[in-house]
């Protein structure tokens, strides 16, 4: 069989369209009527079946079904499944929260991470620069790497570091796997996206630990207003938006004279960088376009100026305690006028509040973010309708994020028949759900994690701040089709760790069985019960012309397996293909290990080829 080809993935991307409309299809064709499962008698008439509905709260809520939980959907009732997720109060994780603090350096204090990282950098540094001055090669990225090969105690210390982003996008993933709470992991995926960092940018990397554990987790579902301060103070997007340099420009004064200066502000001192460099508006732009008023958010670029001064002295120490701090020196406490309310002068940490306090009220943000839960939850295109209930949710409960998500989940649009598999599941859902479907227990190893990197989209990856896209015109095209399938086969060819077609609890007892009967157990297992005519004669013949061997496109340089965690971060965006590596060289890893041809027969072949079928790649 002729490995796949650019034409063929082509006309792949003509079925997956196809598959959604051809469900659509049947499903009216079979007369199917409405039939709302654990649905009051009050509610709404929904147009998804009662299986439809499971499946979609599924893949909508979580990240797709492990074995069972159909069952316990279809046992508890769809609209109290939806309730227990959405309840503050649901109980621990006890399991999940073990994983994660089996990660011993992600739980470490940040100060400890930052001295780690800053002691190797300048060990570095002073090795280069004493092997310059003794005639040394003088190539910076030679001699790093002759430095790091004779000094065995240094390159320890680079291994932890390189290892601390490696179990960071470990642990994201291993988390939306197997945890039970499977809408705050959702919800932390969302948002971390939309206050993207990238960890290619010098001590991110280090800050982000904390980031996800204490500044996203603990609001992912709470108030917007709390978790865009928390934001705004963290380390993470204070030194990624170059905020922590920002300070008032020599046309207007400064508290440094009204007020005395704490501790932490002489303790700035000592390691801030020698020269200020003036205001800055990086961050002050991102927090009214992607954060909270979206580009069309009736904001000037008088507004972008102002905020920037109300946010002057909102900085950190990064080479002592690595916590946020604000500085009064720095400040600029001359009267400013944001989006029309005024701020006095001789104010300090107020202004920022302030600013902060008038985004989160603002309709422009309600309706920003209810359209960005909207697409995330519903469809890439959602109805107005929806959209405007969830904005006047934000605004009538001052932006509970719980209430918004319920408005959107319980809503008759988000159980229409249009809705129903008619999202692309993005790199890093497409993994966890095909993790959950088989089973598969936590990978703590990089190699999972590698893989969300490969299909395009590394975790901490995104170098621009808007973050990766919501919807799916971004992830389908020929080259992500190909590495959707090759994953798919991976999976099903035991290379990644905890994960087995042989694990599957049905596996043992469909040893036995039929073609037939096994196509009809995956098709219910990995394709809620539904698959195109397509899709069943693939599975049945097991002669997918696009996935019986593995490209070779995109994979000719994998023969390298010497990848560390650095290499799951791209030097530039990437939406399809093969991650990059910090200096923009293509490495694989385990993806490249897979580009290898595999041989599947029987149950673990129709199951590699079910996950890269159009029904499994949406959700």
């Amino acid at each position: 069989m002729p490995p796949l080809t650019n034409r063929s993935a082509l006309m792949f991307l003509l079925l997956v369209d196809a598959a959604c409309s051809s469900s659509t299809v049947s499903a009216r064709s079979t007369g199917d009527a409405p039939a709302p499962f654990g649905v009051d008698a009050t509610s709404e008439p929904r147009e998804q079946t009662a299986d439809e509905q499971i499946q979609h709260v599924l893949n909508r809520l979580a990240f797709g079904p492990r074995p069972g939980d159909v069952a316990t959907v279809r046992g508890l009732g769809v609209d109290r499944w939806i309730a227990l997720q959405l309840a503050s109060d649901r109980g621990n994780d006890a399991e999940t929260d073990r994983l994660a603090a089996s990660y011993e350096m992600l739980n470490r204090p940040t100060r400890d991470l930052v001295q780690s990282f800053e002691q190797g950098r300048a060990a570095i540094r002073r090795l280069q620069n004493s092997g310059v001055q003794q005639g040394a090669d003088s190539n910076a990225q030679k001699s790093r790497a002759d430095i790091l090969r004779n000094n065995p105690a240094l390159r320890e210390i680079q291994r932890q570091n390189q290892r601390m982003l490696g179990g960071l996008q470990s642990v994201r993933l291993a988390r939306a796997v197997v945890s039970d709470r499977q809408l705050d992991e959702v919800m932390t995926d969302f948002w971390e996206n939309h206050f993207t960092i990238f960890a290619g940018k010098g001590l991110d990397r280090v800050f982000l630990p904390a980031y996800d554990r204490d500044v996203i987790r603990p609001n992912a579902l709470g108030s917007f207003r709390t978790l865009l301060g928390a934001v705004a103070k963290s380390p993470a997007m204070l030194f990624y938006l170059d905020q922590w340099q920002s300070v008032a420009d020599s046309l207007h004064p400064t508290l440094g004279s009204a007020r005395k200066q704490p501790a932490s502000a002489r303790a700035f001192r000592a390691g801030a960088p020698a020269a200020r460099k003036g205001l800055n508006e990086n961050y002050a732009r991102e927090l009214l376009e992607l954060h909270t008023l979206g580009v069309d958010g009736g904001y000037t670029q008088q507004d972008v100026v102002e905020v920037a001064r109300a946010l002057t002295g909102w900085t950190m120490n990064p080479r002592a305690n690595a916590e946020f701090v604000f500085r009064p020196d720095i400040h600029d406490s001359g009267p400013k006028v944001v989006l029309g309310h005024r701020l006095p002068a001789g104010r300090g940490i107020e202004d920022g509040e302030d600013v902060l306090d008038i985004l989160a009220r603002d309709p422009h943000t309600a309706r920003f973010i209810a359209h960005k839960l909207a697409v995330r939850f519903l469809s890439d295109s959602p109805p107005e309708a929806i959209v405007e209930r969830a904005a006047r949710t934000f605004t009538r409960t001052g932006g509970d994020i719980r209430e918004v998500v319920r408005t959107i989940v319980t809503s008759p649009e988000f159980f229409s028949r249009s809705a129903y598999r008619s999202k692309v599941k993005s790199p890093f859902e497409l993994v966890a759900s095909a993790l959950r479907a088989v089973g598969a227990q936590a990978d703590t190893s990089v190699r999972s994690a590698q893989m969300v990197a490969f299909l395009g989209a590394p975790i901490f990856g995104h170098q621009a701040p808007n973050g990766w896209p919501e919807t799916g015109d971004a992830w389908m095209n020929s080259g992500a089709i190909l590495n959707r399938i090759n994953f798919g086969l991976g999976l099903a060819a035991g290379r990644f760790p905890g994960a087995s077609v042989a694990a599957w609890s049905e596996a043992e007892q469909l040893k036995s069985a039929t073609r037939e009967q096994q196509v009809d157990a995956v098709v219910n297992a990995f394709l809620g019960g539904r698959a195109s005519p397509d899709t069943r004669q693939i599975l049945l013949r097991g002669e997918n012309p696009l996935a019986v061997k593995f490209a070779t496109l995109a994979m000719k340089d994998s023969a390298s397996s010497d990848v560390g965690p650095e290499s799951l971060v791209p030097q530039r965006p990437l939406v399809s293909g093969a991650p990059a590596r910090m200096d923009g060289r293509p490495r694989f890893g385990v993806a490249g290990q897979i580009g290898q041809q595999v041989q599947l027969n029987g149950l673990p072949q129709m199951v590699g080829l079910a996950i890269g079928a159009p029904e499994f790649q949406h959700r």
